[in-house]
């Protein structure tokens, strides 16, 4: 499985911290779209993913698609054109997406920097399991530093665990194969 990584608009540094907290051990198969890219253009996005796994999606592996803040925008319409296009897509993670739809044929899942975002959020697709930071966090933390961010990984209606955001993101990569 590959991962592809649809930063928002913020320095650098805040998704390097993000790669070191989760990706240390399975950096070969990480993809970052450039930071030259307008992270909520699917069209760059799907182009970029093309490039780097330089083969048609119908052959590629499947990718987990994960996007931050505007990064979301790029992540959802570039995993949803590249299911169109014949590419497998093992799942979509929005962090602090707010505002953005959730609702594709892919398993989708939200992590947001506070309760009210996540529940306001929600109203636009919840996706299946997913995670809010209690107490809230700063929006850019929750990227920078998501093994500082402790919440709530909300399991089912009435069902939640205390997790970090690190660690809930740890969890879904298990489950869809980055291990």
């Amino acid at each position: 499985m590959a991962v592809l990584v649809c930063p928002g608009i913020h320095p650098p540094a805040l998704t390097a911290g993000f790669l070191r907290a989760l990706a240390a051990s399975h950096a070969q198969h990480w993809y970052v779209l450039p930071a030259a890219h307008p992270p909520y253009a699917p069209q760059l996005v799907l182009a970029d993913l093309r490039q780097q796994l330089g083969q048609p999606p119908e052959r590629a592996p499947a990718v987990l698609f994960v996007g931050f803040s505007a990064g979301v925008v790029g992540a959802l319409g570039g995993a949803r054109a590249w299911q169109r296009q014949g590419g497998r897509v093992s799942a979509a993670i929005a962090i602090d997406g707010w505002g953005v739809p959730l609702g594709s044929s892919f398993p989708e899942h939200r992590l947001s920097h506070d309760h009210l975002t996540h529940c306001s959020s929600a109203l636009l697709g919840a996706g299946r399991d997913g995670f809010y930071s209690d107490p809230p966090v700063a929006h850019r933390a929750l990227w920078g530093q998501p093994q500082r961010a402790w919440g709530w990984w909300l399991l089912r209606p009435g069902c939640r665990v205390r997790c970090t955001a690190a660690e809930f993101l740890q969890l879904l990569l298990a489950r869809y194969g980055e291990r």
